[in-house]
């Protein structure tokens, strides 16, 4: 029976090829893989096996050097988030401070407006008077709290001057010129007194009840 050279050829080729493979892959094994290998893409078209041994440190800088500069590109990706939330939220708190301010001085204003323009000026005012420009003036809730401070402190006089300290008029202000931020005529008028005194416990104290509380645990305010 005779042999088929051809086929005789070709199993001797695929002997030496698996030669081949078997003492390249016992090569390997035997090689530990190194930590620039592990870095080396996954999916690269190229692979490392392939290059001829020169190469190789080139094809690795070259992947190294890629995965580099995508950790840096989205490393400034996240800088650049951050940079703009914190640019964000700083222009909303200036924004809501703004707001607060312009409401806490429009509201001063008005209080001055209703101080000045809406009560006549006279030459001299009863207990009586000013207390009822008090009560247009002070919030229902928070008057009881403002007369206690106010009968206290002058007992209703807008003229009172206390001796020793030169505190002066209803709230007894000192100096008694602070109260001119609402009117120069802070000497004569109660209801310019009486703006300017609940401003300052609302500032100061957040109310006049809460002023009054303090005013009952230390004397004074």
């Amino acid at each position: 029976m005779s042999r088929n050279p051809a086929r005789g050829f070709a199993v001797v080729s695929a002997t030496a090829v698996t030669t081949v493979g078997a003492v390249m892959g016992v090569a390997q094994a035997n090689t530990a893989p190194s930590a620039d290998d592990a870095q080396a893409p996954v999916g690269d078209a190229t692979l490392l096996a392939d290059v001829p041994v020169g190469e190789q440190a080139q094809v690795q800088t070259t992947a190294l050097t890629r995965q580099a500069d995508t950790q840096a590109v989205a490393a400034d990706a996240v800088a650049r988030k951050s940079a703009e939330e914190a640019a964000r939220k700083q222009a909303a708190e200036a924004a809501l401070a703004k707001r607060k301010a312009a409401a806490a001085k429009a509201k001063q204003e008005q209080q001055a407006k209703a101080a000045s323009g809406d009560f006549p000026v006279q030459s001299s005012y009863t207990a009586a008077q000013v207390q009822a420009i008090a009560r247009q003036i002070v919030p229902g809730g928070q008057f009881q709290c403002f007369s206690n401070i106010v009968n206290h402190e002058s007992t209703w006089n807008y003229l009172a001057v206390n001796p020793s300290s030169g505190a002066y008029g209803l709230v007894q202000a000192l100096p008694g010129s602070k109260m001119s931020s609402v009117g120069a005529d802070w000497r004569t008028n109660p209801a310019t007194q009486i703006t300017w005194g609940l401003n300052y416990m609302n500032v100061r104290y957040g109310s006049p009840c809460d002023a009054w509380a303090y005013w009952q645990a230390h004397g004074n305010y």
